[in-house]
């Protein structure tokens, strides 16, 4: 729902901000005063095109914001026009393009009128809309579908044709056995062969420090004689007594590293055949993991998955018997489906297309008639709206009916029959060639519309108008420098006031006032019956 608009410097427009309710709105006001230019904001706001016309004369650029509420769910979006370069857009303040608007917007608004862009004119939407009235069922013919799609993609997996399977089996089986042939120890065996090398590339130098370190601990004069020493002179008096227990833990921990040290020397070897082995069999894994991954763990996994791969394809001829039977059983599946759709379709036109049409003579298109054509292959996906204005007439898709006045009331009566739609609806020149019964008709739809709906209603009829929830005047003032326009909400003797003049052209008129206040009862109990 649009809970507020804010249009600032857009043609008359100086600063408006309107703040709008559930229901039916009206809104009204003298020609040119700006509320066709109300409209064009909520269309810029749907991603319409945008036009540097629009700003208002000496203004640097024109900025409309509107707020909207989905559930719990709030959505801000902005439109921002420059007098001279690119106009922007923003959704919650994040840049957005006009693609961007006219999804979102496809969600939250529905324009009809004259010009204006209708969601029920796709074919798309009236397929929808169909399926919706008749509580059509597509989950099962969706599932098959579904099927289908993942046979198919399975048969591309198994192999294509028989030239590039053979050249990929050739291909799997010369890797596959290139790693095989390496027998790779373990994921580890790099970064063990990397320890190892380094270790024999500087076997002298290893021993050198192992026997040096031998020599300053346990070698003559060495650290373990000083500590020998120097434990005989404290040994046995009371005050060196915790000394003399670290110098004997010293000790020990000297004749550890002693021994630990004999030992890594022991362990080292100067072996050059080795290092050089070693280094052939880096290289060979080095030239794995360049062509197969990253790391021996990674060379490992992509042989198994060679290798899984290369059992699939050998089995192609097995395997594609039984894809290609599941495949008929998938397609079968989704012609029955298919089918079932397309008698429920054909069955549910005729009565969508009357619902249609017999609300039609109130909104003073006495011989218009809908009719839903459904055609094309099961499930008879190409479903069409058509329209003929008077008897004899053959009729037309939607799309082309040329009255903007007989498409809005065509769009009212779609919406007063189906269930679906955004949650606002935009009428514009809805009106337009009509009055008296007529009139009073439209505006009991809209306001039987504004029980599920979010209407808004720019009119010139007070027979409309009166039915409305809401109803916000647009006036213009013209100071001698330029001209604005404001809105302002109209209730209590000031809705009485402005549905005079409507109909007197006199908002003093004591017959305009009464005939307002007539039909503001008359519209009060329809809008009390719809609830």
């Amino acid at each position: 729902m649009l809970v507020e608009l804010s249009v600032r410097d857009m043609g008359v427009i100086g600063d408006l901000r309107l703040v709008l309710e559930p229901g039916m709105t009206a809104l009204t006001g003298e020609t040119g005063a700006g509320k066709t230019l109300v409209v064009q904001a909520i269309q810029l706001l749907t991603g319409s095109r945008a036009d540097a016309s629009l700003v208002r004369p000496g203004a640097a650029e024109a900025v409309i914001e509107g707020r909207f509420v989905r559930g719990d769910d709030e959505v801000v979006v902005s439109r921002v026009i420059a007098a001279k370069g690119r106009s922007r857009a923003y959704v919650d303040g994040r840049m957005a393009n006009s693609a961007n608007l006219s999804h979102i917007g496809s969600e939250l608004v529905d324009l009809h009128g004259q010009h204006a862009h209708q969601s029920l004119l796709s074919p798309v939407v009236q397929r929808a809309a169909l399926d919706d009235h008749a509580d059509i069922d597509l989950a099962a013919l969706g599932e098959a579908r579904g099927k289908v799609r993942a046979v198919l993609t399975r048969l591309e997996e198994v192999g294509g044709d028989t030239r590039a399977r053979a050249h990929e089996i050739d291909l799997l089986r010369y890797q596959i056995a290139e790693i095989e042939d390496a027998a790779i120890e373990s994921a580890a065996e790099e970064s063990n062969l990397e320890a190892e090398e380094d270790l024999l590339a500087d076997a002298h130098a290893h021993l050198d420090a192992a026997g040096g370190v031998r020599e300053a601990i346990a070698g003559d004069g060495g650290a373990l004689d000083k500590v020998g020493h120097a434990l005989s002179l404290v040994t046995g008096r009371g005050p060196f007594r915790i000394i003399e227990t670290r110098l004997r833990a010293l000790q020990g921990e000297i004749d550890d590293v002693t021994s630990e040290v004999r030992s890594v020397g022991d362990s080292i070897e100067d072996n050059p055949d080795r290092l050089r082995a070693v280094g052939v069999r880096r290289q060979q894994l080095r030239d794995l993991t360049r062509k197969y991954g990253d790391s021996l763990g990674e060379v490992l996994a992509f042989a198994k998955s060679a290798t899984e791969r290369l059992d699939q394809l050998e089995r192609y001829d097995e395997l594609a018997d039984e894809l290609e039977q599941a495949l008929a059983g998938a397609r079968t599946s989704v012609a029955a489906e298919a089918k079932l759709v397309a008698e429920a379709r054909r069955a549910a036109a005729d009565p969508l297309g009357r619902a249609i049409t017999d609300l039609l003579p109130d909104l003073a298109m006495a011989r218009a008639q809908v009719h839903v054509s459904v055609s094309g292959p099961d499930p008879c996906d190409d479903i069409e709206f058509l329209f003929t204005a008077n008897s004899g007439s053959d009729p037309l898709p939607l799309s082309k009916v040329a009255s903007g006045g007989e498409l809005a009331r065509v769009m009212l009566a779609l919406r007063l029959v189906l269930s679906t739609g955004p949650e606002t609806l935009v009428f514009d020149e809805v009106d337009a060639g009509i009055g008296g019964e007529a009139a009073v008709a439209v505006g009991a739809s809209l306001a039987k519309l504004g029980a599920e709906h979010q209407v808004l209603v720019v009119t010139h009829l007070p027979q409309v108008a009166a039915f409305a929830d809401e109803h916000v005047v647009v006036t213009k003032t013209d100071d001698g420098s330029g001209a604005k326009s404001q809105a302002t909400p109209a209730r209590g003797e000031g809705r009485v006031v402005e549905l005079a003049r409507m109909l007197a052209g006199r908002p003093d008129s004591i017959a305009g006032r009464e005939h307002a206040a007539e039909l503001l009862a008359m519209g009060a109990e329809i809008r009390a019956r719809r609830s």
